[in-house]
């Protein structure tokens, strides 16, 4: 079922400042007895909370709340509420050379220095690098990383500064100065000294946003792409922990709401055979997302394709029916009146169609 927002809810400024507090814990991936103690109200009253938090935004659940939280600007990505400005002194050092590596998340971790592909040693260690990469710079002490690599599981022996050395070596690969290091607050990423791929999603879906306002259609699509061209696979694929599990469904996401963005702009530019063929792959890999099927029966039916878009909703249907137990919700009823009353298509797919728009 599809979670992500739409630019036609209400932002966060709708709701009050317990329900802010509560919808930025949620977005760090807090749990209910977790922001119960931070708060000191009991579990009850945050689970009040954030079921009036679902119905002022319009949310479907927890996973949609977590979304919203980082669209509206509650929480950054990997900065939960252990986060601090980075070092200004160190900020001006990274700044004086261009970045020479490169972090990829989006897709399997990945390493760059100079091009060249570099070592990361076993799934743990990575995941404390990527844990340092979502940081954005910011340090994290050893406790921070236990809790976002191995969450309830610590390790028995003290690992962390292992990982940390051998990573250090890894990056370093027998030149250039170290990238990871180590101040009164915790370890970072030296601000500036590397390009993470998830910082440069977030700057495009900025740019996007403002092209979308403006009325560019074209640029939405050219950004859009370049964004999604970004994607290499699952991000953070195998990682383990918390905080890379919250990333994951976060970033998956936002690859979806892109691709529908993108999608709708170009049904509207009259690009129907370059969409169809990408709705088709989406829908094929996130069957019970109801926005996306209803989105390529409008697109097959304005296609001249009737009796596909008929199919699609049968066989999405059979699988909510099968999978959930549950009947079409009224955006594929909707879509399916239409076909069958023979009904002009809409000049635009957008929120009133159903779909998530919003990156």
């Amino acid at each position: 079922m599809p979670t992500t927002a739409t630019t036609d809810r209400p932002d966060a400024t709708a709701l009050g400042r317990q329900e802010r507090q509560v919808l930025s814990a949620v977005g760090c991936g807090l749990g209910d007895d977790e922001i119960a103690d931070a708060l000191a109200v009991p579990e009850d009253t945050v689970a009040e909370l954030l079921a009036r938090i679902l119905v002022k935004l319009g949310l479907r659940d927890r996973a949609a709340a977590i979304v919203h939280a980082f669209d509206c600007g509650l929480v950054a990505p990997g900065r939960g509420p252990r986060a601090r400005p980075a070092s200004r002194t160190v900020a001006v050092r990274a700044a004086e050379s261009a970045p020479r590596m490169g972090i990829s998340l989006l897709g399997p971790l990945q390493v760059r220095r100079d091009g060249r592909l570099l070592r990361l040693g076993h799934l743990r260690q990575q995941a404390v690098l990527a844990v340092l990469a979502l940081g954005a710079g910011r340090p994290l002490g050893q406790q921070a990383l236990l809790d976002d690599v191995w969450g309830m599981e610590p390790p028995v022996a003290n690992v962390v500064p292992v990982y940390i050395y051998r990573l250090r070596k890894a990056l370093c690969d027998g030149a250039g100065p170290a990238v990871i290091e180590r101040g009164p607050r915790g370890y970072q990423l030296v601000p500036g000294a590397v390009d993470v791929d998830v910082a440069r999603l977030e700057e495009l879906v900025t740019g996007i946003g403002k092209a979308d306002r403006a009325g560019e259609p074209l640029e939405t699509v050219r950004l859009c792409t370049r964004a999604l061209d970004l994607f290499r696979g699952e991000p953070l694929a195998g990682l383990p922990g918390p905080l890379a599990e919250l990333e994951r469904l976060r970033l998956v996401e936002r690859r979806i709401a892109l691709v529908q963005r993108k999608l709708e702009w170009q049904l509207r530019l009259g690009q129907e055979a370059e969409a169809i063929a990408e709705l088709f792959a989406l829908s094929a890999a996130h069957p019970l997302n109801e926005p996306l099927a209803a989105m390529l029966m409008r697109a097959l039916y304005r296609g001249g394709r009737q009796a596909d878009a008929l199919l699609v909703f049968e066989r999405a249907r059979r699988r909510l029916a099968d999978d959930l137990g549950v009947p079409p919700s009224g955006v594929l009823r909707r879509a399916h009146r239409m076909i069958l009353r023979g009904d002009e298509a809409g000049p635009g797919l957008g929120p009133s169609a159903g779909t998530a728009a919003g990156p």
